[in-house]
Formats: structure tokens, C-alpha cells, sequence
């Protein structure tokens, strides 16, 4: 058992939440105008992989990258929820073909936390990547792979960005680490203190503009871009052909709970959670890939992107449609338990994108509401529907909305 902030627990860390995720897309371009457009994720922060690396691996680089941007966005005040890239960053770090997600990121609530992280991933045998603070972000990390090598990254950290939309500048990067940080380091207050001290403009860091978008939605009484806020993130949905592996490694070694099963079509998908929600990660048999009807160009079954009301869902749905983005109807019941109603919406490189409102939350004593509870959800949806025991419970988006 380790000391986790006072409290004995089986690691030395404890996963939080789902911090932020990337895609590297085919159609970079359209898939920026789509997650900050109509979605309404902002970028927080433009660089290229070529400013990131020391000039000796340039030629590299360039032989096996087609397009070096890499684009920052976010839809809260985290500095970045979503990282979008090319597709040819994916051959660059080895992904296998049908991996399109450059990271799965889960926060922990200390930098003690990552450090201690990492020697115990070590321990267990887990393939290790990094250890170090990532510039732009500021967040302190570790990365390593899971069994189906995809990228994780456990964090603490990441920079605010507040109501002038302005992030870190870059002249203050000279903070980020490359390798395992001494402990302790100093306050994010003291690195401003610092940077005012050098005579570095604090407040030149990048700034989205978005003067291009009418503000005439009506939501809740403030007028924003859409109908609609995205007000989080998760769950992530993976396909994999190795369920199992999957499963232990992420219960026995990351510490999540295993909410429920369920199968379709005769294939199995594992739910598991890391706090209150019902999942914040699902994990589902690749078979069903090609029985859905969904793209074998990537593993990512779909990310949910809650909004901030059943009004607000239904609106998104309509705004989406509008402007040419295909829905699919293919995503039965049974592989978003907890989570009624919900529209799946392609972006342009195909990946799904789950819209929802509500997900079912978990008590105390850690048992989800049985099946014949939940209700049965029929099209078309009704302007109103009835309130579950633990609708609205979670906390509101704790931002202004636009």
C-alpha cells in the first residue's frame, strides 16, 4: 500500500479524470474547422513539431512528416483538451495503421503523484516513453504504452487559461523538462514572479481570433456561436483485439473500477470508471469495427463530449446536420450504458464524436442502476423528458459559456 496524500491505497497515484486526448487527422485543415467552428473548441496554442526538436533530427523529421502543425484546443479553461496533428505524426512515433490518437491523457492530482508514477510503471514492467513538463501546456507528465501501444500519459499541472484568452508566452517555456524534475519545484506564482523579473510580456502569449463567429445563439440567456456548449470530456471508447490484456492493465495497473459488461452481436465491451461517472473508458471487442459499420482507419471507437443540457443536445444535433456533418445511427444501446440519449457525428477523417447530457453517476457503494431501469430511448426524441435521480448532479460548466 502507498501513502497518497494521507490515504493508503494499492499505487502511489490516483487517476482523476480524462484530461485531454489528440487525433491526427488525413484532413488537418477541415478537422480544425470542424472541432473549433462547430464544435466550438478554441485554439489555445499554434507550434510545429520542427520548433519542439533539436535541429539535428529536422531531416528526419521531414522525410517522415507531411505537415509539422500542431494545434492546441480547448473547450474549458485547461489549456488544451484536444491535440490535432497530421496523420503521418502517427508513422513518425510507430503507430500501428489503424491508430489515429497520438495520446490518452488521465490527470492525478499531484506532481509527487506522476513521479511516484513512473517508478512504479517501471516496476510493473510498462513500457516507458517520457518523464518530464510538455511546453506548450505546462503540464508535468509521464508517458508510456498500454498493451495495444497506444500512447498514456498520466499528468498534473496543466496551465489555466483565463478570461483574456491569452496562454503562457513562449519566451516562458524555458520551464519545461526533457527529463525526471528534482522535488520540489516552484509555484506557478513564482515562475510569473520569475518571468516579470526577465522582463518577459506575460500577457503575449497566443490568442485565438474569432471574430469570424456571430454570436446569436441564445443559450441560457447568454449569446454564444452555437446552440450548444461542450462542457467536458469522456468517455473514450477503444476497439481492441486484446480485451483482456487491455482490461487487466488498465484495472490491475492504472486502478480503474470495472462498472459493468455487456455484450452485442455475441462481442464483449468492458466499461470502467475512475471516479463517479458510469465509464470514463470503454473498452470493445474490434470485432464489431466492421459489424457497426465504422472506420477501419482508426481503434477509436468515439469520444463523448457532454453539453449542458437535453435542450442544448438537441440543438447540437440539428446545428451539426445543418452544416453537412453525417450522424450515425449504428451505435446500439448496449455500448454506451449509462448514457441515454446520444448522437454519434463523424468529423471529416471519420472518427465519432459521442453528444450526450447525462451519464449515469455511481454512489458509494459502487453499483450502477440495473439495466430494466434504465430508460428505453426511442426516435423521435420528445422536446422534454423526465428527470433520473442523479440528473444535473455533477458539477455545472464552472465557466462563463462563452
Amino acid at each position: 500500500m502507498y501513502d497518497v496524500g494521507g490515504v493508503r491505497m494499492p499505487r502511489p497515484f490516483k487517476i482523476r479524470r480524462f484530461g485531454h486526448f489528440g487525433f491526427n487527422l488525413k484532413h488537418l485543415d477541415a478537422g480544425i474547422e470542424f472541432y473549433t467552428d462547430v464544435l466550438g473548441f478554441r485554439i489555445t496554442d499554434e507550434t510545429t513539431l520542427l520548433e519542439l526538436l533539436d535541429e539535428s533530427l529536422h531531416p528526419f523529421v521531414e522525410r517522415v512528416v507531411t505537415d509539422p502543425r500542431m494545434i492546441f484546443t480547448s473547450n474549458t479553461s485547461d489549456h488544451h483538451a484536444l491535440l490535432l496533428a497530421h496523420t503521418s505524426f502517427g508513422t513518425l512515433s510507430g503507430n500501428a495503421a489503424d491508430n489515429t490518437v497520438s495520446q490518452i491523457t488521465w490527470q492525478v492530482a499531484t506532481l509527487g503523484e506522476v513521479i511516484a508514477a513512473e517508478d512504479y510503471l517501471r516496476e510493473q514492467g510498462v513500457q516507458m516513453l517520457r518523464l518530464g513538463r510538455d511546453m506548450p501546456g505546462g503540464n508535468w507528465h509521464v508517458y508510456f504504452h498500454d498493451p495495444d501501444a497506444n500512447i498514456v500519459e498520466l499528468y498534473y499541472g496543466m496551465e489555466q487559461i483565463g478570461w483574456t484568452r491569452n496562454s503562457r508566452p513562449a519566451e516562458m517555456h524555458y520551464r519545461g523538462f526533457d527529463s525526471r524534475p528534482p522535488l520540489p519545484q516552484m509555484s506557478e506564482a513564482a515562475e510569473v514572479r520569475e518571468a516579470l523579473a526577465k522582463g518577459i510580456d506575460i500577457y503575449s502569449g497566443y490568442r485565438p481570433d474569432e471574430t469570424h463567429l456571430d454570436e446569436k445563439y441564445d443559450v441560457g440567456g447568454m449569446l454564444i456561436p452555437r446552440p450548444f456548449k461542450i462542457t467536458g470530456l469522456g468517455p473514450f471508447s477503444l476497439f481492441t483485439d486484446r480485451l483482456d490484456a487491455m482490461v487487466e492493465f488498465y484495472t490491475t495497473t492504472l486502478g480503474f473500477e470495472i462498472t459493468e459488461e455487456t455484450t452485442y452481436r455475441g462481442h464483449r465491451a468492458v466499461f470502467l470508471r475512475n471516479g463517479t461517472a458510469h465509464h470514463s473508458l470503454a473498452l470493445i471487442d474490434k470485432a464489431l469495427r466492421p459489424i457497426l459499420g465504422l472506420s477501419e482507419h482508426t481503434t477509436c471507437m468515439s469520444v463523448g463530449m457532454p453539453v449542458g443540457s437535453y435542450t442544448q443536445l438537441r440543438a447540437a444535433v440539428d446545428f451539426v446536420q445543418d452544416r453537412g456533418y453525417q450522424l450515425v445511427d449504428t451505435v446500439p444501446p448496449e455500448l454506451h450504458p449509462g448514457i441515454d440519449y446520444a448522437a454519434h457525428v463523424r468529423d471529416p477523417d471519420g472518427h465519432l464524436l459521442q453528444l450526450y447530457y447525462y451519464i449515469e453517476q455511481i454512489g458509494w457503494d459502487g453499483r450502477p442502476r440495473p439495466a430494466e431501469l434504465r430508460p428505453s430511448v426511442a426516435g423521435p426524441w420528445p422536446d422534454v423528458i423526465d428527470a433520473h435521480s442523479d440528473t444535473y448532479a455533477d458539477l455545472p460548466f464552472m465557466g462563463p459559456l462563452g
